[in-house]
């Protein structure tokens, strides 16, 4: 079973675990094999505790955590997504600033179910639009437009040193993000055509 929830500063750890798996296995050809390598979970997990920690600017961060199949064991973090007020004023006035999840639970709906709980979360600190930046070669581009995201901006940046092009999806009013990532009615099945997109990793 996935539950969403509020994450804690124990969830720290797992959380830059989560981080390290998703970019090695998203970024992969994308960014230096070398640069994914050195990702440090130790370094990662002092930034997500802070992180966690800090409410300024109405930022929260939200787990996705698994119990195994046979309830052997204590759910685990499988996914996360962070956000808060934008941080670049003028294209939306709420950000979803990190969506990752764990390869074997991509298409499980989990990253639909994070990005509807930061929608949620925006829209009571008082945002009516939402953004996401998403590097333009990743594949996951395709999950935030199949949940209506549009681009509305992009721009170079360089990430450690390598030049990379990213675009801003806008979720403008947030009543579009909050209708996309609906419940699924019980009985309908969460194959299809949105099964196939790749989640962020």
């Amino acid at each position: 079973m996935i539950s969403i929830r509020r994450a804690r500063p124990g969830d720290a750890a797992a959380v830059a675990a989560v981080h390290v798996a998703a970019w090695r296995s998203t970024y992969a050809g994308i960014l230096r094999d070398g640069y994914l390598a050195d990702l440090s979970e130790i370094r990662l997990a002092g930034f997500y505790q802070r992180a966690i920690l800090d409410r300024r600017e109405g930022h929260a961060v939200f787990v996705a955590t698994a119990t195994p199949e046979d309830e052997s064991g204590l759910p685990q973090v499988v996914g996360f997504a962070s956000g808060g007020r934008a941080r670049r004023r003028g294209l939306a006035e709420g950000e979803v600033e990190t969506l990752y999840v764990l390869d074997d639970y991509r298409e499980r709906g989990c990253g639909r179910r994070l990005m509807r709980a930061m929608a949620a979360h925006l829209r009571a600190i008082g945002c009516n639009s939402a953004m996401a930046w998403v590097l333009e070669a990743n594949p996951s581009r395709f999950f935030y437009r199949h949940l209506g995201g549009r681009t509305a901006m992009r721009e170079a940046i360089r990430v450690a040193g390598q030049a990379v092009d990213q675009i801003a999806l806008l979720w403008d009013p947030i009543d579009t993000l909050l209708a996309a990532t609906a419940p699924l009615p019980q009985g309908r099945p969460q194959g299809g055509p949105q099964r196939r997109l790749r989640e962020e990793g």
